[in-house]
Parts: structure tokens; C-alpha cells; sequence
């Protein structure tokens, strides 16, 4: 209960419930080493606020680079906004431009587009980008792990600041936990009930040089960190791989993903052999099973029928991956690469995902750079679950004239129950309408309630 006097009269501005967006420029870094609080990651399926992208510039790789992937970032950004917010990270103001430019003229609305102009090397926010957990308190918090690049192999410095950036902008607290841990988001698979799925190659790898990302670090260093941090309870491990054209060095979203906490999609034993995966890493993830040792119900994938061909008509010679797809708040985004199997992934996909749209993404030549959908794509969750908006509006009212209250922020896909009560509605206030103007009884007791159902 909220209340407000118009006037000297009592008047109750009644919200069901209440949540915002803070976007101050405050850094608020939290202390590491307090045993008593951990942290825990939302599962992918869970609601999202929105969903972040780091959009290709020419900076780092050039103009062919840059051109060659809009078109997968333009088509990721269609399929979003129907879902949820899209946050943007532009290079710069130019870029901003750039990309404004390029969804006007795929008559895409800006509607629940906003944008942030930090520097970037490349795209792959899922493993440089902020991790969003939620303390004992159930508040967001960011979680700044360190970043260097794959091991090395490629520049960092500039996407190594992404998370610091966007907890800043978004006045959230923040774990920086660089130098305690390196490792990517695309390293593990969580099935939002306790359980990782990781590569040890991916995240402890010692050798070759180019891979390693915490020197030093075992098994038994690494988990206590993960649990503390991500609320991993249970870890299922694979060796994984390096030294190959792989320049994760095997990130397990290539070639697994937690549909729900009891569903893990993968491929059959031939398809992982062609990843590169051993028998044993096989025999592992086949078995898998969940907090209770309940075997995972296992759904099988294919590859594409044929070697990915880009859109410049460069053959990879290798197959693609459909389990490096995104489950956003209402479409599940699939890596498609106009191969016939595209439409049978994405009919088993659609099927584990009911109560969501399968949208095929052209990832081919996003596929000829080392990744896929999953690896460009950041969920930011609710900061509350159910949805808690907030209504805004002046809280004394003291003259008869009409008042506009409005929900923020609104999410698509929702519906607004206003009720008014000693009131006259005079524009909106619908189901759709996230804006509610009213002409108060400034004699009498009023109050104004809305009820949000979110997609």
C-alpha cells in the first residue's frame, strides 16, 4: 500500500507490485570473502528484463566483418522485441547511428531498444558480458568475472570492462570477481536447480599456453568458487578438448543445453564424436542426471545434414550445431544455416519449448567465426519474479484536471488490470495501455490499482 493526500484528503495510490531501472552512473562493488552470502544464477527459462547484444563494428576486424554479421544481429533484434527489452552496446556514437540506421530500414520498431556506448574487441557478450545473480535477498547483482580472451588467443581488454560498464549504468551492485576466477559464460550449462555441465578445457585447462585461463587452478579450487558465486550444488564435468579450430576450447552451449531442469538437449554418440568429444565425455553426458541423480531425459539433435556454406559462399568444411540456441521470455532463437536439418531442429527444439515460438537465426557466417546464438546473447532476469513494476504518477492531487499515471517499465506481451475508484478515466487505462489518465473527485477519497499479468 502506497498513499498520497490530494489535497487534505486521504488518498491511497494502491500498486500491485513495484519494480524499476536505475540507470546512475555509481559503481557499487561488493566484498568478496563474506562465507555467509552466496549467490545464485537464475535459470535462462526464468523471466528476463531483457536481453543484451554487442553489435559488430569494424574496429578490431574491419568493414567485411562488420557488414557480414549485421544481418544476424538485425534478425536477432526482430525476434527480441516481441519478447522483451534489447540492450545494445554500441561501439560509439557513430555505430549507434549506424545501427539505428539499420533497423529503421528493416522497419523494426526502437520501441524496447535502448542503447550503450561502450568500446568493444568483438560480440560474444555471453562470455564477456555481466553475469546476473541474485543474493540471499533475492536482489540482482552482476558478477564481473575475469575475461582474458579464450586464454589469450584473442584481444580482451576493451570487453574485459563490459560488466564494470553496465553495473555501473544500471547503479547495480557488483561481485568483481576477476581476480579470483576466469571464466566464460559459454563454459557451463546450469539447469537452473543446482547442477553445472562444464569442460575442463574450457575453464582448468594447464596446457597449451593459448588456452589456459586460471594458472594453477584445480577441480577442487574451481567448485567452491562456482557454488559460492553461480549456486551450483552439483557438478557434472567433462574433459573436453584444445588445440583444435575450437577456440573455446570445447564451451559445452556448442554441443549441450538444459531445456529445464529435467531435459538436457544434446547430440547422439556419432554427431558428439564428430565434435570432438571422447567416449568417456560421451558416456558422461548420456548419463547425466540432476540434483536428486534422477537421470536428465536426454533429447537428440542433429547436425546440419551438410558442411556450413556462408553467405559469401565460403564452404567451412564442418557441420553446424543446433544446441547453441537462446530461451528468451516468449521465442526460443535457433541457429539455423539454410541447411535442410535447420527445419528438423528446429521442430524437436519447438517441442521441448511449448509455451515459446522457435525463431530460425541465419548463423552461418557468424559460424565461420567460432559461434552461434547462444554466444552473442546475455539474459538479464527480473529483478523480481513475478514481474514488480512500478506506477508512477504525482501523489497529491489538488486540482481537477486530468493526471497521467504509467507503468514502467512496461513488458511485452503483458496485460494491465487498472482499477479507479472516485475517478474518471479519461484516456487509456486499457488491458494494452501501460498509461492511465484520470480526472480525480478531489472532494473525496480516491485510489488508482493495477494488476500485471506478464507473458
Amino acid at each position: 500500500m502506497y498513499s498520497a493526500i490530494p489535497c487534505i484528503k486521504p488518498f491511497n495510490f494502491f500498486i500491485l507490485p513495484h519494480y524499476t531501472i536505475f540507470l546512475l552512473l555509481t559503481l557499487i562493488i561488493l566484498p568478496l570473502g563474506l562465507k555467509s552470502q552466496s549467490y545464485t544464477m537464475p535459470g535462462e527459462s526464468t523471466p528476463h528484463e531483457g536481453t543484451w547484444l554487442q553489435w559488430p563494428h569494424q574496429y578490431e576486424y574491419g568493414i567485411f566483418y562488420r557488414n557480414s554479421l549485421d544481418p544476424s544481429w538485425i534478425e536477432m533484434t526482430r525476434a527480441l522485441i516481441s519478447s522483451e527489452n534489447v540492450h545494445i552496446i554500441a561501439y560509439d556514437s557513430n555505430q549507434q547511428t549506424r545501427i539505428t540506421n539499420l533497423l529503421t530500414a528493416a522497419n523494426i520498431s526502437l520501441d524496447n531498444i535502448d542503447f550503450y556506448l561502450f568500446p568493444t574487441n568483438d560480440v560474444w557478450i555471453r562470455d564477456n558480458g555481466p553475469i546476473f545473480v541474485k543474493d540471499n535477498n533475492d536482489e540482482l547483482v552482476i558478477g564481473d568475472w575475469g575475461f582474458n580472451g579464450w586464454g589469450g588467443k584473442y584481444n580482451s581488454d576493451l570487453c574485459d570492462l563490459i560488466p564494470a560498464s553496465i553495473a555501473s549504468v544500471l547503479n547495480m551492485p557488483m561481485l568483481d570477481l576477476n581476480a579470483v576466477m576466469t571464466i566464460e559464460g559459454g563454459a557451463y550449462e546450469l539447469d537452473g536447480n543446482g547442477v553445472l555441465l562444464a569442460c575442463k578445457s574450457s575453464t582448468l585447462s594447464q596446457s597449451p599456453a593459448n588456452s589456459v585461463r586460471n594458472p594453477g587452478m584445480t577441480v577442487a579450487d574451481a567448485e567452491p568458487i562456482l557454488s559460492q558465486y553461480l549456486g551450483v550444488t552439483k557438478f557434472i564435468w567433462l574433459d573436453g578438448y584444445t588445440g583444435t579450430d575450437d577456440i573455446t576450447d570445447a564451451h559445452i552451449d556448442g554441443f549441450a543445453k538444459f531445456a529445464n531442469e529435467n531435459t538436457l538437449v544434446t547430440m547422439n554418440e556419432d554427431d558428439l564424436t564428430y565434435w570432438g568429444l571422447s567416449q568417456t565425455d560421451i558416456d558422461i553426458l548420456h548419463n547425466a542426471s540432476d540434483i536428486n541423480n534422477i537421470p536428465y531425459q536426454k533429447v537428440f539433435v542433429p547436425l546440419t545434414q551438410n558442411n556450413v556454406v556462408t553467405t559469401y559462399n565460403e564452404n567451412l568444411g564442418y557441420k553446424g550445431s543446433y544446441c547453441n540456441y537462446y530461451i528468451a521470455n516468449t521465442v526460443i532463437l535457433v541457429p539455423n544455416y539454410n541447411d535442410p536439418n535447420d527445419a528438423v531442429a528446429n521442430a524437436i527444439i519447438q517441442s521441448q519449448h511449448p509455451d515459446r515460438t522457435v525463431i530460425g537465426i541465419d548463423m552461418r557466417n557468424l559460424f565461420a567465426n567460432g559461434g552461434m546464438v547462444h554466444c552473442v546473447t546475455q539474459q538479464q532476469p527480473l529483478a523480481c519474479n513475478p514481474f514488480n513494476p512500478i506506477v508512477s504518477g504525482p501523489e497529491n492531487v489538488c486540482v481537477s484536471e486530468p493526471i497521467t499515471y504509467s507503468v514502467t517499465p512496461g513488458i511485452n506481451g503483458s496485460t494491465y488490470l487498472w482499477v479507479i475508484n472516485n475517478g474518471t478515466i479519461i484516456n487509456g487505462c486499457g488491458l494494452l495501455d501501460t498509461q492511465c489518465t484520470i480526472l480525480w473527485n478531489t472532494a473525496e477519497t480516491g485510489n488508482i490499482q493495477v494488476e500485471i499479468t506478464s507473458p
